[in-house]
């Protein structure tokens, strides 16, 4: 193998422009923070590699300095596909998640779109009714067309309620859907994701409405990037919901363009690694895409401990096509979590979080990633599933258990507890209170899933008394992000705003992929070049 330093033959020579090139740590520190534009990295008379700007390519001769690499300027709007920003009218290759229960409120959406990114309203565990309003409001602050989103969760224990949510995105044009915890399609997801196919007088076909798939599992991935199944088609198309052309134009597209690899996050999460998981399904769409024939681009995001601008470089060096942020924006002042709950995360270390039953998942064994600083909910949400594990009915707990299920955990006796929870489920769904009538264990899962489901709300209403109990989705970005901002503006939770946040880790994913390339070439960038501080940004 050839050394390496034989390598580095000159690409031609730099004519000097109106400033000296950069030689020290200082000045290269400097250097590597302007990435918009155009630089050179040139070869010093005493062997030092330097940054020049400026000037320009020359023949050898007096006053010429060698050059070794010629790096085009780069821009934060630059980073990731450029077909994702085009086909979505986007400013960034940004877009900010869909938190729960309204979390990811429409001020949230609403200032995503602001600064150029894709913002996701948080409909999950929200009946239409109220999500409807906010869907409107989005629309009404975002007049001028920008684009935008809303969530689509997949409801295994109220399909009814997945389908109406689908009825109602399809009715108010909803056309950006952040599809998740799906582990297979369903007639809702394929419905709303070939409604309103055509084709353009050029033959192009066209796609109404763009599902973003949040997937962490190759088999789920690849549901999302085939065609639904033509049973599943035909289906829709006798009950009315596809016509028979879409179902047909169908069969040449994925039910997803955009797929966002979900690793380790808040909520549910797998806690995949992005760099095993991105690659691989990376790998997976260009086989798939081979074998289809597709001709359109299909992009793969990246979301999941994207706290700081090195995450986000990462992701993008490593192929993703934009990135999605989660847990940071909870922290922001549009979230719809309540002012404690914010400075509980703007407290979190790294180490903070841990796994906890799920409330729409519960008898299934699912798991969320929660804050677990300063809060009891993860313990007591696990004492909750033990009992469910260990029990055939609420009568049949022990003395000692049933008293501080009483007395910690749900704060009521436990008749109580069950009169409030079918009250809820007379009102939503009272098909369960029949199965709870025939299966006493059915009956403990949901009286122990109201407070599950309590829990997460308790944080958004800020309610005192539940303080211990607030159940925060949040996963290691957040204390990664903490870390970054320590000692800086962003680190006051009043501060943080979705658009500064946005534009800091693009801003510094941007200088940081600049220094890579320039430390590549040989230039010895000081350590500082890898910490771009917050700043206020426009």
């Amino acid at each position: 193998m050839p050394d390496p330093s034989s390598l580095a033959s000159p690409l031609g020579f730099w004519a000097p422009g109106p400033t000296a090139p950069a030689f020290e740590p200082g000045a290269l520190l400097t250097a590597a923070e302007r990435c918009r534009e155009a630089c050179f990295v040139v070869v010093g008379p005493d062997g030092r590699r330097g940054v020049a700007f400026g000037g320009g390519w020359a023949d050898e001769g007096s006053g010429r300095w060698p050059m070794l690499a010629a790096l085009p300027g780069l821009y934060p709007e630059w980073l990731g596909d450029r077909s994702f920003t085009e086909v979505h009218h986007l400013r960034f290759p940004y877009c900010t998640g869909a938190m729960a229960n309204g979390i990811a409120t429409a001020e949230v959406v609403i200032e995503a779109a602001k600064v150029g990114a894709l913002g996701f309203f948080g409909a999950a565990g929200l009946l239409p009714d109220r999500i409807a309003p906010e869907l409107q409001k989005i629309k009404a602050a975002l007049a001028r067309g920008e684009s935008w989103g809303a969530n689509l969760i997949h409801s295994p224990q109220e399909p009814a309620i997945e389908e109406a949510v689908t009825e109602l995105y399809l009715k108010t044009g909803v056309q950006r859907i952040e599809a998740s915890a799906f582990m297979g399609l369903t007639p809702s997801i394929v419905r709303y994701a070939y409604s309103g196919l055509w084709v353009d007088p050029q033959g192009n076909l066209q796609r109404r409405n763009h599902v973003f798939a949040k997937v962490s599992r190759p088999e789920v991935a690849r549901r999302f990037l085939e065609p639904a199944p033509a049973d599943l088609l035909a289906a829709l198309v006798q009950k009315g919901h596809l016509t028979a052309e879409e179902a047909k134009l169908a069969a040449h597209l994925p039910v997803a363009e955009d797929l966002t690899a979900e690793a380790d996050s808040g909520g549910h999460t797998d806690n995949q690694a992005l760099p095993a998981l991105l690659p691989t399904l990376l790998r997976q769409r260009d086989q798939l895409a081979h074998e289809r024939g597709y001709q359109r681009p299909i992009r793969i995001g990246a979301a999941g401990g994207l706290g700081t601008p090195a995450s986000v470089a990462a992701a993008f060096g490593m192929g993703a096509a934009y990135v999605l942020t989660g847990s940071v924006n909870q922290a922001c002042v549009e979230s719809g979590l309540c002012a404690d709950g914010k400075r509980l995360l703007a407290e979190a270390r790294l180490g903070d979080f841990v796994m906890a039953p799920a409330a729409d998942m519960f008898e299934m064994g699912v798991k969320v990633q929660v804050l677990q600083r300063g809060t009891m909910f993860a313990s007591r949400a696990k004492k909750l599933y033990e009992l469910y594990l260990g029990h055939p009915s609420l009568e049949a707990i022990g003395p000692a258990d049933r008293q501080r299920l009483e007395q910690d955990i749900l704060r009521t006796p436990i008749e109580k507890a069950w009169a409030d929870t079918a009250q809820y489920w007379r009102a939503r769904d009272p098909h369960e209170l029949q199965k709870a009538e025939r299966d006493p264990k059915h009956k403990m899962a949901l009286v122990f899933r109201s407070y599950l489901g309590q829990s997460s709300r308790w944080a958004i209403a800020g309610e005192a008394a539940r303080r211990a109990d607030f159940q925060i989705w949040c996963g290691p970005a957040m204390g990664a992000f903490n870390a970054w901002t320590a000692g800086t503006f962003l680190a006051n939770p009043e501060r943080r705003t979705v658009g500064q946040v946005a534009l800091n880790l693009l801003e510094g994913a941007a200088v940081y992929t600049r220094a890579q390339l320039m430390r590549s070439a040989g230039v010895p960038l000081p350590s500082a070049a890898f910490d771009f501080r917050p700043r206020q940004l426009s």
